[in-house]
């Protein structure tokens, strides 16, 4: 009986860890129309996080919130989640080392901070690196196609 517990808890963590859909392009940009409806950004905000520019002030803050956890990269309870993070933004790279950027830029928020600063303490090492280029990159690549068709 205890055997099949541990099968069955094992069977249901391994589903669980599986779960994560890559979001499509069409939908980060969706989830990216739905948060500029929950957040008031100002006219210059809107157009610098269409730009995938995110400056330190709260509203632009919370509007970045809104789309990780959209995406299911971040969770209020634990912080950016390194397995996700890797699946979703890994395009051309090797897998392995998008995971360990995420899991070098993932903290337990020590500090303390608002859950906003969190995520984008988060964001912006994510951005910094190698990963963070290529993702910014390739949505700008994939906005300018849209614009032109």
């Amino acid at each position: 009986m205890k055997f099949l517990i541990v099968i069955l808890a094992f069977i249901a963590l391994t589903r669980a860890e599986g779960e994560y859909k890559v979001k499509s392009v069409a939908e980060i940009f969706a989830f990216q129309d739905e948060c500029l409806k929950e957040v008031t950004l100002s006219e210059e905000q809107v157009k610098q996080v269409k730009d995938f520019v995110f400056e330190d002030e709260e509203p632009v803050r919370k509007y970045l919130l809104c789309a990780v956890k959209k995406m299911g990269v971040f969770s209020e309870e634990s912080g950016y989640i390194p397995q996700n993070t890797a699946k979703q933004f890994k395009l051309d790279l090797d897998e392995a080392e998008v995971l360990a950027v995420a899991h070098s830029c993932a903290d337990k928020n020590e500090q303390g901070s608002s859950v906003d600063v969190w995520a984008y303490r988060g964001n912006q090492c994510l951005t910094a690196s190698k990963v963070g280029e290529k993702i910014t990159a390739y949505l700008k690549q994939v906005q300018e196609a849209v614009k032109k068709q």
